[in-house]
């Protein structure tokens, strides 16, 4: 008779009325205790063995190994709790697509230091008031990251190369130009003289397209120009452009600059461009880069608000 039942209980299908019980299983394989899963389930630890007891009996297999004072999965219980977090995890992510689908919700960009501090960020309230549903979280670095272990939905990077795998379009183009203090112009005569650069400190992005570019930005710019700087020309690096400029808007020397990036501090005199007619066009420009399978409604609306605002620009 119990061969019987058991033979059954191995062919019987999975039915709506054991999920309830698979749930019970998950979480105390999860916590490895049925003291803890009767805690998060707010029932007593008898409830969670009895319907224990009851999905080994309806599947015809044991789940866990129990001994005084703890529980172990058994092979079969390993590999049904693998298949349940999986699917789970599967089942997460699907509601989060579908979410995904309305014009709100979070969206999770990644970008370059310096272009969230000088470009993006200040603009975020027009983007706020126009989608008030959806919240941002803004992340910066200078890596390429992975889109999908770190949860970016959008990224905005600087480079003269796009990654392969990802849906990559072009936002805006820029320009190179040294930038200074009044002073510190004052100072060296820089205004209308570059052959001055020769005894000043050179500020730079050391990661301006890569993780050592060096003074990459500064060397193009020279040979552009045929400039030649003085041996052992004097530097200091940085590993973002913001951060060269504020030291050059703090008189610390000559930074060369992103013309989008600091357009504000020239139209407010923080920063001057000593040298009229020497701005040169990047190889480089600003690009953005989504999973080419996230063509969600609130990430097409954002990557549309940004080619906007990159017009404005």
């Amino acid at each position: 008779m119990y061969d019987e039942k058991h033979q059954l209980a191995r062919n019987r299908h999975l039915n709506g009325y054991q999920l309830a019980k698979l749930h019970t299983f998950e979480i105390a394989a999860r916590q490895g205790s049925f003291v803890l899963a009767a805690e998060e389930l707010a029932i007593t630890p008898s409830a969670v063995s009895h319907r224990i007891n009851n999905l080994e009996a309806e599947l015809g297999f044991k789940l866990f190994q129990r001994f005084h004072r703890r529980i172990e999965l058994t092979p079969e219980g390993e590999r049904l709790f693998w298949v349940l977090k999986s699917s789970l995890s599967y089942l997460n992510q699907e509601i989060l697509e579908i979410k995904s689908q309305e014009l709100s919700g979070t969206l999770t960009i990644y970008s370059r230091p310096s272009i969230a501090q000088c470009w993006l960020v200040p603009k975020l309230a027009d983007f706020d008031r126009q989608y008030p549903a959806i919240s941002l979280n803004i992340l910066t670095g200078n890596e390429m990251v992975n889109f999908h272990g770190a949860g970016i939905d959008l990224a905005i990077y600087f480079d003269d190369k796009t990654p392969e795998k990802l849906d990559c379009q072009h936002l805006m183009d820029e320009s190179i130009v040294p930038v200074c203090s009044p002073e510190y112009a004052e100072r060296h005569e820089l205004v209308g003289n570059p052959a001055n650069l020769r005894r000043c400190t050179l500020l730079h992005d050391r990661q301006a397209w890569s993780y050592d570019s060096d003074i990459g930005e500064w060397n193009t710019w020279a040979k552009h120009f045929d400039l030649e700087f003085a041996d052992g020309q004097r530097g200091m690096g940085f590993d973002r452009s913001d951060l060269a400029v504020i030291a050059a808007m703090n008189h610390v020397g000559i930074a060369m600059g992103r013309k989008k990036l600091v357009s504000k501090r020239l139209e407010n005199n923080e920063l001057i461009a000593p040298f009229p007619g020497m701005e040169m066009q990047c190889a480089q420009r600003y690009y953005i880069s989504t999973l080419s399978d996230r063509q969600w409604p609130k990430i097409n609306a954002f990557i549309q608000w940004l080619k906007a605002m990159a017009d404005e620009s």
